[in-house]
C-alpha cells in the first residue's frame, strides 16, 4: 500500500514543498530515505511512543518511507507529524480522502501532543504556492501561519485531534458539536496596536542637539552611523530610541521580517509581543563576545544571524572596538549588498540583511581622550590611543554615512525640567523626507531609502551645481576621501535636502553631509 503525504523543509528564509512516500506490507521492518537528518531518523521512536499512549498501536506493518525530493536535506523534528499520520494511513488507522488537500507539519511529544516548530510562516505560505487548501500543524503556531492569507490553517493540540480531523470526526467524542475551525487573525489589529507610542522617547534626552540631529537625518534616509564620545554622554540612549522615529513596517516587510525570525525559532519567544506576526522595525544589539557565525549567519545547519534577524530594523553595536576584528569585518559585504550568501558543502542559503547599522564606542581605553574636563584627564598614550581605534578598520568606517563626535551633557542641561523635543514630532519629520523617497523610487522595488540608491542612481537624483561640486572636490582631496566616501556624502546630502523639501541639494545641505564624514582618519588602521 502506497500513501502520499505533503510536507515542507525550510530552505533558508523560504521553504519547499516535501512529498512523504509511505510504502507498507505485513513485517517487522522501518526504513527511511530521502537525505533526513540525525533528528528526523529519531522520529520512529517518538512516533511509536506517541502512538501507544494514544490507543494508537501500529499494526506490525514493514514501512519503507521516502521524503522526497531526495535531494535537500529534511531537518528537525517538524516531520515527526506527517511520518506518524503515513504510517497510520498505512495501516489504515487514518483515511486518506483529505491528505492531498492539507500540508501537515508538528512535532510530537512522547504523549502524542504537538509541539511549536520553527519556520511555520514560510511554510504556510509554500502551502497556498502549492495550491493546497489547509494546513495542518500545531496550536501554538496556528495565528502565525494564519497570517497568510488564503488558506485554511487548523492549530491542533494533540495527535488525536489530527486524526479526528482526517478521518471527519467531531474534535470531541464527548461533544459532537465541537467541530473544527481553521484559525484567524485580523492582522490590520495588529498593526494598529503597534502604533502606540514606545517606552522610549527623544523627550528623555537632555542637549545634544548635534547627535539629535544626526540621528534624524540617519532615519530619514536610513544610513549607517557611529557616535563617538565620552562615557555617559548618552549614546546607548540615544541609540535604543532611533526605533521610535522610524517609519512603520509595511506588510510586505513584515511579512519578510516574520520569516526570519519564523525560521530561527525566535516568534514564541517575544516576552507578551504579539508572536504571529512582527509589526514593529527590530532591533537588535548583541553582546560584543559575539562570533562570527553568530553575527552573520551559518552554522552546520545554517541559521539567520543577528544581522539578519535586523532585517528592516537596527543593528546596534555598543562598544564597537570591543567586538572581535574578524567579526566586524564579515559585515563589510552585507553592508554593500544588503544580503548575506551562506555556502556550506552540502547547501547554500541566502538570507536578507538591509538593516540599519548604528554603532557607539568611546575615543580610547579611558574614554576621555580630546574632552576639555579637568576632572577627567585623558590618560592613555598616543599608541593606547592609536591602537584602540585600530580595531576598526579604514574599510568598515567608510561604510558608515554619518560619523558623529558626541560631547559629555554640561550640568546646565542635565537639570533642564523641561522635556526635549519628542519622537512623534521628529518622527513626522522623517516620514515627510521617507514620502519624498517612496515617490522618488516608487518604479523601484528593491530601493526604499536614499541609503539604498546605486551609484547610477546617485548620479541621476544628486546633481550638484558648480559651486556644490567645486565644495566636494576641495573636500575630497583635503580629508582623502574614497569613492565610496564621495557617494555617501551625496545620499546623506540628498536626505537632508528631502527633510527640508528641497528639489535641489543646495550648499548648506552639501556642508552638513561632509561635516558628518570629518574624523580624523590618522589613527583609524586601514
Amino acid at each position: 500500500m502506497l500513501i502520499k503525504i505533503y510536507s515542507a523543509a525550510p530552505v533558508g528564509i523560504d521553504a519547499v514543498p516535501v512529498t512523504i512516500e509511505v510504502h507498507s506490507v505485513p513485517g517487522y521492518d522501518f526504513t527511511l530515505v530521502g537525505l533526513p537528518d540525525i533528528a528526523v531518523k529519531e522520529s520512529h521512536e517518538r512516533i511509536v511512543a506517541a502512538l501507544t499512549v494514544n490507543g494508537l498501536e501500529k499494526i506490525h506493518r514493514a514501512y519503507t518511507i521516502n521524503m522526497a525530493p531526495a535531494d535537500i536535506k529534511k531537518e528537525g523534528s517538524s516531520f515527526d507529524l506527517p511520518l506518524a499520520i503515513g504510517m497510520l494511513a498505512g495501516n489504515e488507522s487514518v483515511k486518506t480522502k483529505l491528505l492531498g488537500h492539507y500540508m501537515i507539519m508538528g512535532e510530537l511529544s512522547l504523549d502524542g501532543s504537538l509541539q511549536p516548530i520553527r519556520g511555520a510562516l514560510p511554510i504556510a505560505l509554500c502551502a497556498r504556492k502549492a495550491g493546497f487548501k489547509g494546513l495542518i500543524l500545531p496550536a501554538a503556531n496556528a495565528e502565525e501561519a494564519a497570517v497568510v492569507e488564503g488558506i485554511d490553517v487548523y492549530g491542533l493540540n494533540n495527535i488525536m485531534e489530527v486524526v479526528h480531523f482526517l478521518n471527519g470526526e467531531p474534535k470531541d467524542e464527548l461533544n459532537p458539536d465541537n467541530a473544527f475551525a481553521p484559525t484567524h487573525v485580523d492582522i490590520q489589529t495588529m498593526f494598529d496596536e503597534a502604533a502606540f507610542p514606545s517606552d522610549l522617547d527623544f523627550s528623555d534626552v537632555r542637549g545634544q542637539y548635534k547627535v539629535r540631529r544626526a540621528i534624524e537625518v540617519a532615519a530619514a534616509g536610513g544610513h549607517n552611523m557611529i557616535m563617538i564620545g565620552p562615557p555617559g554622554a548618552g549614546k546607548s540612549m540615544i541609540a535604543k530610541r532611533l526605533p521610535s522615529i522610524l517609519p512603520p513596517l509595511t506588510l510586505e516587510e513584515a511579512l519578510e521580517t516574520t520569516k526570519i525570525h519564523s525560521v530561527a525559532g525566535l516568534l514564541n519567544k517575544r516576552n507578551g509581543a504579539n508572536s504571529s506576526l512582527i509589526v514593529q522595525r527590530p532591533f537588535r544589539s548583541p553582546h560584543h563576545t559575539i562570533t562570527d557565525v553568530a553575527l552573520v549567519g551559518g552554522g552546520t545547519n545554517p541559521h539567520p544571524g543577528e544581522i539578519s534577524l535586523a532585517h528592516n530594523g537596527v543593528l546596534f553595536l555598543d562598544e564597537l572596538p570591543e567586538y572581535k576584528r574578524s567579526v566586524l569585518e564579515v559585515m563589510r559585504q552585507p553592508l554593500e549588498d544588503r544580503h548575506i550568501t551562506v555556502a556550506r558543502t552540502k547547501t547554500t542559503v541566502d538570507y536578507p540583511a538591509s538593516f540599519m547599522l548604528v554603532a557607539a564606542m568611546n575615543p580610547c581605553p579611558c574614554g576621555h581622550y580630546g574632552e576639555n574636563n579637568p576632572a577627567h584627564p585623558c590618560t592613555c598614550t598616543p599608541a593606547q590611543v592609536h591602537r584602540y581605534l585600530s580595531r576598526i578598520s579604514g574599510p568598515l568606517l567608510d561604510r558608515i554615512d554619518i560619523q558623529c563626535e558626541i560631547e559629555a551633557v554640561p550640568y546646565e542641561q542635565l537639570r533642564d525640567t523641561q522635556p526635549g523635543e519628542s519622537s512623534a514630532v521628529i518622527r513626522e519629520r522623517v516620514l515627510k523626507a521617507r514620502t519624498i523617497q517612496n515617490n522618488r523610487f516608487k518604479h523601484n522595488k528593491l530601493v526604499h531609502c536614499n541609503a539604498m540608491m546605486n551609484a547610477k542612481m546617485v548620479r541621476q537624483y544628486c546633481v550638484l551645481d558648480a559651486e556644490c561640486d567645486k565644495l566636494l572636490e576641495v573636500t575630497m582631496t583635503r580629508l582623502g576621501l574614497s569613492a565610496r566616501a564621495y557617494d555617501r556624502i551625496l545620499k546623506v546630502a540628498r536626505t537632508i535636502a528631502d527633510l527640508e523639501g528641497a528639489q535641489d541639494i543646495q550648499k548648506q545641505h552639501l556642508l552638513e553631509a561632509i561635516s558628518y564624514r570629518s574624523l580624523d582618519r590618522n589613527n583609524w588602521a586601514g
